[in-house]
């Protein structure tokens, strides 16, 4: 839909020149006689005759439409000069997030709500169902507006959803390559892999690395993974995520390549990251590291940080303050007592894993004296 300084500054001074549009929000000049016609006279001008039953309604500033009656007169000096003008019976409604809209056709395309709603690229529009989940609809897709009630639609960020392997991974695009979504969920893909793919009343199939999954295919179940040299056909356990981190906890974990789980354990909540790396100075060169998560987290801050097995200093000099104690499946893991300090204190507007991560990384070198 044009915006209205495009069809301010296309008009100029010309009053009697008027954009109509059809049911497709697809614009044409139109001339008309007078400068304050009727509604009637709208209708006329775009060519509809007297028993067409055209509807004509106003594209006022902020996108909204208002029905004007056959014998309304309209001040063209006074307004953009935007009509929808459609041969129909009645008047439908619509709700896009909660703003109501008139529509003049019983039959509404994805691409028509878009335009009507001004739904900026990177959002979707979904249809709003009560008793099963929105119903996501596309430029092309047709949505029947004469049943009960009035359509409520809602505009939101585009996501899909994808199962690898038990690891259910959020995808912005509605396809996706094999590899980076088992990367996305943990996988490393470097390894061998026999990767199947299940739709749901269809035999598996297996697929390559390369392979673009469409997630918009009706029924996509999940993507199976098997290592090519595990004779039993069975892959390794899937990561668990017995509670969600933030987005941003997620995408960085993510892109440090190393195996990570959430865990509910009793009723401590633990973040726990497999072979995280050690400065040298230590007798091991990696961990199992962990951060207990509390339930208020970020408006609760992080504090300190656990290692399985403990942590001992190629020096042989003892380390301060890790006298914390937390038993994770069964293990015992050591938690060096550390915090931020008065300068510096916990903000859950700004940190979050990802910082604390830094006060991580900082306590270990300090130990090593780098």
């Amino acid at each position: 839909m044009p915006g209205t300084a495009e069809t301010a500054g296309s008009r100029g001074k010309d009053h009697n020149l008027i954009h109509v549009a059809d049911q497709t929000l697809s614009f044409r000049d139109v001339k008309v006689e007078d400068p304050t016609p009727t509604g009637a006279q709208l209708a006329r001008s775009a060519g509809f005759k007297p028993g067409d039953g055209a509807i004509v309604l106003q594209v006022l500033p902020d996108g909204a439409l208002e029905s004007i009656r056959p014998e309304e007169v309209i001040d063209l000096t006074k307004c953009d000069g935007r009509f929808v003008i459609v041969a129909s019976d009645r008047i439908y409604l619509l709700t896009v997030d909660g703003q109501r809209f008139e529509w003049p056709c019983r039959i509404v395309s994805g691409g028509v709500l878009r335009k009507l709603a001004k739904v900026p690229e990177g959002s979707v529009v979904y249809l709003q169902r009560r008793d099963e989940p929105d119903l996501m609809i596309g430029d092309h897709d047709l949505v029947d507006l004469d049943m009960e009630g009035i359509e409520a639609f809602v505009t939101g960020k585009a996501s899909w959803k994808l199962n690898v392997h038990g690891v259910v991974i959020d995808v912005s695009t509605p396809t996706v390559a094999v590899s980076a979504a088992m990367e996305q969920a943990g996988f490393d893909v470097s390894k061998d892999w026999h990767v199947f793919l299940k739709v749901r009343d269809q035999p598996k199939h297996e697929v390559d690395l390369d392979y673009i999954v469409d997630l918009k295919t009706p029924g996509i179940e999940k993507l199976r993974l098997m290592p090519k040299n595990v004779d039993n056909g069975e892959a390794p356990q899937a990561p668990r995520r017995d509670f969600a981190l933030l987005d941003g906890d997620t995408e960085y974990l993510d892109r440090l390549k190393l195996r990570w789980e959430t865990i509910i354990d009793g009723k401590r909540r633990w973040l726990v990251i497999y072979r995280f790396p050690l400065p040298p100075g230590y007798t091991a060169r990696e961990t199992t590291l962990a951060l207990e998560i509390p339930d208020m987290y970020p408006g609760a801050a992080l504090y300190g940080f656990y290692a399985y097995p403990e942590l001992a200093l190629a020096s042989g000099r003892a380390i301060p303050r890790t006298q914390l104690r937390g038993t994770i499946l069964g293990n015992e893991f050591h938690g060096w007592s550390r915090h931020r300090g008065q300068l510096a204190p916990w903000d859950p507007e700004t940190d979050n894993v990802v910082t604390h991560l830094g006060l991580v990384d900082a306590a270990l070198t300090k130990e090593v004296g780098e």
